[in-house]
């Protein structure tokens, strides 16, 4: 992932004619919110015409353990799911969430891990859409989710492993040379607070860079200079060495980690991030 590497976004009017167009893309209703129930019924309320639905937790990771409290899918199940969704090696596929952005670059993030190349997330999600007056559609073909126009299966063939994925090791080893960004509320990097996970606190020597930073309010990534300024500041930046990035269970960080891409940076997920650091206890903890 280097400077003038194609974007991983894509805005609402890109997307509107790529709707209409003679190859739409695969799109992927990701709506997720941390702690709660699957947002199923919103999707079944109003989606993005031509969306399937996309469980975050079911679909794009296997369920809490050692590996964290969103481990990466196993293959052969996510293969399964992306050939249910119609997708191909040509396709190209759009994710889009309620317009944090976290969820949606959680699914792009995976889907480029395994193996594809065409992937891109809506800027600003459903609102962005809404907000440009497009139009909203209720069509489903069964339970599952599925819309009508994406319902055949394929096959597919993934490729896990087609982008880096880093263990608690490689963190620990970017932590050392100053390359390892947390991208969680100062207060969790710092001990003070720990909502989530059952010890708090952050891995030695990790800078942290929150996420809110490098947003819009309105959930929009801030433009690609102001990206490189931010990045620039925190890091004594070497575009061709990789940035490390962690939060609390590898969801957050997918969005550091698109961030990153969108300045042009080489970037690596720490997909168990905090929740799988912690599950060994000889693994050292900062704190203050």
């Amino acid at each position: 992932m280097t400077f003038g590497c194609p974007s991983g976004l894509i805005t609402a009017s890109e997307l509107a004619a790529l709707v209409v167009g003679d190859r739409p893309p695969v799109i992927l209703d990701v709506r997720w919110q941390l702690g709660q129930p699957a947002m199923y019924s919103e999707y079944l309320s109003a989606h993005i015409p031509r969306a399937q639905w996309c469980d975050l937790d079911a679909d794009l990771a296997d369920p809490p353990g050692r590996g964290g409290r969103h481990p990466l899918p196993d293959p052969v199940r996510l293969e399964q799911r992306v050939r249910q969704w119609g997708i191909t090696a040509q396709s190209t596929v759009v994710s889009y969430d309620g317009g944090v952005g976290m969820a949606a670059a959680r699914a792009w993030w995976v889907l480029r891990w395994a193996g594809l190349s065409e992937v891109r997330v809506l800027d600003g999600g459903l609102p962005a859409w809404l907000a440009a007056g497009l139009a909203t559609s209720q069509a489903t073909t069964d339970d599952a989710g599925f819309a009508t126009a994406q319902a055949s299966s394929t096959d597919y063939v993934l490729r896990p492993g087609s982008w880096p994925a880093i263990d608690a090791d490689r963190a620990e080893a970017l932590a050392r040379v100053g390359r390892l960004m947390d991208v969680r509320a100062p207060e969790r990097f710092r001990g003070e607070t720990e909502p989530m996970d059952p010890v708090a606190g952050r891995i030695p020597n990790a800078i942290n860079l929150p996420l809110a930073e490098l947003v819009e309010p309105d959930g929009r990534l801030k433009p690609v200079k102001e990206l490189r300024e931010i990045f620039r500041e925190s890091f004594d930046v070497d575009d061709k060495q990789p940035i490390g990035v962690y939060c609390g269970s590898g969801v957050t960080a997918s969005l550091a980690v698109l961030a990153l891409h969108e300045a042009g940076m080489s970037a690596q997920l720490y997909p168990g991030s905090w929740s799988e650091w912690i599950t060994d206890p000889s693994r050292p903890v900062a704190t203050g």
